[in-house]
């Protein structure tokens, strides 16, 4: 079973229901500040980590890069750019466990992430 540890800055349990909804029984999701997610993906005690902030990368990975390191994290909106589906399937892919995005676009990015993270 797949595990899912909401962190970032901002709507974390909105966020967290809504993965919640989307993910069903394929995966247990929890939310806990952005040190504590951190350290327990950093543990191994999950498998992705998800957050959101206003730009997508700072608080919402700050920590998850700080104690993972960039190599595992992805920015996948912004204000003013979301990526594309394909761009996000490819992170998911290339072993990224933990993913950003502006809150404002959780509706648009959770769905390709959490399809890709279920199919990985």
């Amino acid at each position: 079973m797949v595990r899912i540890v909401v962190g970032g800055q901002i709507n974390k349990q909105e966020i967290c229901e809504f993965t919640k909804k989307f993910v069903g029984s394929a995966a247990t999701v929890e939310v806990k500040n952005d040190l504590d997610a951190a350290m327990a993906m950093k543990a191994g005690q999950y498998d992705y980590y998800i957050g959101a902030c206003n730009t997508g990368g700072g608080g919402a990975l700050a920590l998850a890069m700080a104690l993972l390191g960039a190599p595992l994290c992805q920015t996948i909106s912004m204000p003013g750019r979301i990526s594309s589906d394909e761009e996000i399937i490819a992170a998911v892919k290339a072993g990224k466990k933990a993913f950003g995005f502006t809150a404002q676009h959780a509706e648009q990015v959770l769905p390709v992430l959490l399809k890709a993270i279920l199919e990985n």
